[in-house]
């Protein structure tokens, strides 16, 4: 055994050129900078996506239907929206309110056996939901 150090392979040219572009950081926002209305909205807005495409509301719709996972993201929305709806303004809260209860309602029918009004997903928080 020597002690002499291990050599380094030489670096290759290309690993000493910078990229040019702007790089991953230029492109992120800090979540500090982001207004908590813009991250409530946002997670509302995934919530109702993955609630219609559980409902069967997307293209391909009955091979994703899960009602099962539907009437939980429908849940967690109904409290995400109610807790939040004086906080953010009725100017956000509003266009919320009314996708959540399209889904409460798309749910209903899509039940085979539909819960009794105010027993469905998110009536909890919401009230009982009627067409």
């Amino acid at each position: 055994m020597s002690d002499a150090p291990a050599s380094r392979p030489a670096a290759s040219p290309a690993a000493d050129t910078p990229t040019t572009g702007p790089g991953f950081d230029d492109l992120t926002r800090d979540i500090a900078d982001v207004p908590a209305v813009e991250v409530i909205t946002t997670v509302a807005v995934h919530l109702m996506s993955a609630a219609a495409v559980n409902l069967g509301l997307a293209e391909e719709g009955a091979q994703h239907k899960d009602l099962d996972e539907a009437r939980k993201l429908i849940q967690a929305l109904a409290g995400l929206v109610t807790a939040s709806a004086t906080e953010i303004s009725s100017f956000h809260a509003a266009p919320l309110r009314d996708g959540l209860k399209s889904l409460q309602l798309a749910f209903r029918e899509a039940s085979v056996v539909p819960d009794e009004p105010g027993q469905g997903p998110g009536e909890k928080f919401t009230g009982p939901v009627y067409g």
